[in-house]
């Protein structure tokens, strides 16, 4: 059997600090290794390429402009498989075969890292970030009938199934969106627990007042649009929860 083409992407902002020890810790199956740089001014993008990986300019702020841009150059690679990852140093990128391990045993189209069922370091969640995921899984459960633990941003997913899933959302609620149209179209999805730790540098999201007002509200605001217009031609799901994996 031929091996998938696995690519990873790491959206990114300020992160030149963080991403060598990203970089260094990504396994040696990967392909690629795609930086989105979303608008820097630390030379981010630099550093990122003399560590070895490939970056996109995406000047224009937005998570899920960012991982828009990083997909676009993924599929053009050739990917089979696309791993999501933060330039934070917060997730841990050794524990990725966690993640594409089930996708290449053909168990699963999606697998989300869960930080709630691994281990995290002390203030790797504040208390609104563990609220907001649970109130967004809570509000999932009851509105697809589908329980996630988690809106980890570390995941994997079969790119034609990431295609198929015509995600738009430029900012917060991008997560949030692949995890409810995943839902919707029926993907075979699981949960992994992976570990968390403090990030390196200050949050942009968790970090300021306004940011978690910002992040919150797209979250909300991306549940409810998905709600409103769910995706035509879509099948529908078995209500089921989400399947656990440890090692």
């Amino acid at each position: 059997m031929t091996a998938p083409v696995i690519a990873v992407v790491i959206p990114a902002r300020n992160e030149a600090q963080a991403l060598p020890h990203v970089l260094g810790a990504i396994p040696d199956r990967v392909d690629h290794v795609i930086v989105a740089d979303n608008g820097s001014t630390d030379g981010s993008a630099a550093v990122a390429r003399a560590h070895g990986a490939r970056t996109v300019d995406v000047p224009q702020a937005g998570y899920g402009r960012a991982c828009l841009a990083a997909i676009a150059e993924a599929e053009r690679l050739g990917a089979d498989i696309i791993v999501f990852l933060d330039g934070d140093h917060s997730d841990y990128p050794e524990q990725m075969p966690r993640l594409i391990d089930p996708i290449f045993a053909g168990v699963a189209d999606m697998v989300i890292g869960s930080r709630t069922q691994g281990t995290r370091t002390a203030r790797a969640l504040t208390p609104q970030q563990l609220f907001g995921n649970a109130l967004a899984c809570w509000l999932i459960a009851r509105l697809w009938g589908f329980r996630y633990t988690d809106l980890g941003p570390f995941r994997a997913i079969r790119a034609d199934a990431l295609r198929a899933l015509a995600l738009r959302e430029q900012t917060y609620g991008w997560t949030v969106e692949m995890q409810i149209r995943a839902v919707q179209h029926g993907l075979r999805i699981i949960e992994v627990p992976v570990d968390y730790r403090a990030r390196i540098g200050t949050s942009k999201v968790s970090g300021t007042v306004r940011g978690v007002v910002l992040a919150g509200y797209h979250i909300l605001a991306m549940i409810a649009r998905a709600a409103l217009s769910p995706p035509r031609n879509s099948p529908r799901p078995a209500r089921r929860s989400a399947r656990n994996v440890g090692d």
